[in-house]
C-alpha cells in the first residue's frame, strides 16, 4: 500500500467518523428535549463504562474467570469501595492498580 493511499484512507475514516458523530449531536442540540430524555441520556456513560469494566473483570483474556482467586475480580472490590466513598476517579484507579498488583503477587 502506498503512503498516499494509506493517508487517504486515514483521512477518509476521520471525516466519516466525524460526520457520523457530529450530525446527530448537531441535530439534537437544537431541540428542546424533555427532562425524562435528559435523565435517560445521563445513564449512557455509566452503562457503557460498566459494560467495559465487567467484561475485563469477569473475562480477562477472553476466558470466563469466575473463581475466588481471580485477581481482577478481587481488585475490583476495593476499587469500587474507594470510589463509592470518595467519588475520586483517580483514587479508585490508584487503589485498583495497587490492589491488582498486590493480589497478582500474592496469588501467584
Amino acid at each position: 500500500m502506498s503512503p498516499t493511499l494509506a493517508w487517504g484512507l486515514i483521512l477518509g475514516m476521520a471525516v466519516t467518523n466525524t460526520v457520523i458523530r457530529l450530525v446527530p449531536i448537531a441535530a439534537i442540540s437544537r431541540l428542546e428535549l424533555p427532562d425524562v430524555v435528559h435523565l435517560w441520556l445521563g445513564y449512557i456513560p455509566v452503562t457503557v463504562m460498566a459494560a467495559i469494566v465487567a467484561t475485563q473483570v469477569l473475562r480477562p483474556g477472553g476466558q470466563w474467570m469466575l473463581v475466588p482467586d481471580n485477581p481482577y475480580l478481587l481488585a475490583s472490590v476495593p476499587t469500587a469501595v474507594v470510589y463509592h466513598f470518595t467519588r475520586s476517579f483517580f483514587g479508585a484507579i490508584v487503589v485498583g492498580i495497587l490492589s491488582f498488583l498486590a493480589l497478582r503477587y500474592l496469588l501467584g
